[in-house]
């Protein structure tokens, strides 16, 4: 299984569930020139920024390690843009969770279970 097909597969597995948590998918893949954002949901009054991670093997560090600073001011970027361009004039309140599917084995085997970091990372500036 290839890279792409690997990621497609962890956010297929993280977006069943977080629905099975009571999240409501708003999209998916939301691609604008600052970036992507993997899933976009909304859990009761706030709108959920989730960044999904993948790792068959632990040798650089974990899944949930690969979001580092610049992936964060990636996402808030992007997030920041995908806000600016809602028809609403308010504001929703907003996070940044990271699904992180890690490895079982160093050799990567195994399936994990999503490890799930509510509010994950927050943006300088208040949404």
């Amino acid at each position: 299984m290839d890279r792409q097909q690997i990621g497609r597969d962890a956010e297929q597995r993280a977006l069943i569930y977080l629905k099975q948590q009571g999240l409501t998918l708003i999209s998916r893949n939301y691609h604008c020139r600052f970036g992507e954002i993997d899933l976009i949901m909304q859990d009761r009054e706030q709108l959920v920024f989730i960044e999904v991670r993948s790792r068959r093997h632990s040798h650089w560090g974990g899944a949930s390690l690969s979001v580092d600073i610049y992936k964060q001011k990636k996402l808030i970027k992007t997030a920041s843009y995908y806000l600016s361009q809602q028809k609403s004039s308010n504001l929703p309140i907003c996070r940044f969770d990271v699904i992180a599917f890690e490895a079982k084995q160093n050799n990567g085997s195994g399936d994990s279970r999503p490890v799930w970091y509510k509010d994950a990372f927050r943006p300088e500036a208040t949404f």
